[in-house]
Parts: C-alpha cells; structure tokens; sequence
C-alpha cells in the first residue's frame, strides 16, 4: 500500500519560512517523479513545484520562484519543500504527490499523479 503523510504545516508571519515534509512508503523515490500542489479556498489545486525522474532538475510556478525550493532525499524516501518570504497569498492546503511516469509532461498537472498525500494545512497571516 502506497501512503504519502505530510507534516510540518501551520501558521506563518508573513515573511517567515515553513518546511513541509512528505515521507512515502510503498514505493522508492528514487524511481518516481514528486510534486508539489496546494489549493487555496475556493480555488482549484494547481502545482507549484516537481522533480522529474528522468533528470532532477527542480520545476517551479512563477509565484513560488525564488522563494520555495523542493528536494528529496531518496535514503529516507522523503520529499521537501522549504519555504520561504510567505505572504498571505501562499495560505492553503498542501499536498504532495508521486508519478511513476518520467519525462516533463504535465509535471505539474494533478491529473498525471497517481499517488497523493492527504494534504496539510498552511496558513500565512500576522
């Protein structure tokens, strides 16, 4: 059975810096594709960040560029994202996420993972 479990979520000043943890069973990492998504209130979730298997190379939304930074440390099979200078607009629920398929298709498109955590909550506010 595969299981993605967040952690590290809560309140954040505006300015401040959170790190959301994803630890994964089930299924190696190192082998998979990860993501980031989040979906604020009333809006639909959309991806902020990935790594493709095929080559490692970090993938971020406009927004999040310059602020969050994704890893994966494939020992501990555990997925990351640190982030920094938060604003209110970051406040959502988090999600991580894994595909077996490579390449750069749709990286960021919730539609091509298959496996999902079960989402945590950030909030940003003074």
């Amino acid at each position: 059975q595969v299981q993605l479990v967040e952690s590290g979520g809560g309140l954040a000043q505006p300015g401040g810096s959170l790190t959301l943890s994803c630890v994964v069973s089930g299924i190696k990492l190192d082998t998979y594709s990860i993501a980031w998504f989040r979906q604020a209130p009333g809006k639909e979730r959309v991806g902020i960040s990935s790594i493709s298997s095929s080559d490692g190379t970090p993938l971020y939304e406009p927004s999040v560029e310059g602020r969050f930074t994704i890893s994966k440390d494939n020992a501990k099979n555990t997925m990351y994202l640190q982030m920094d200078s938060l604003n209110s607009e970051d406040t959502a629920v988090y999600y991580c996420a894994a595909r077996k398929l490579g390449g750069f298709y749709g990286l960021l498109n919730s539609d091509w993972y298959e496996h999902w955590g079960q989402g945590i909550q950030v909030t940003v506010s003074s």
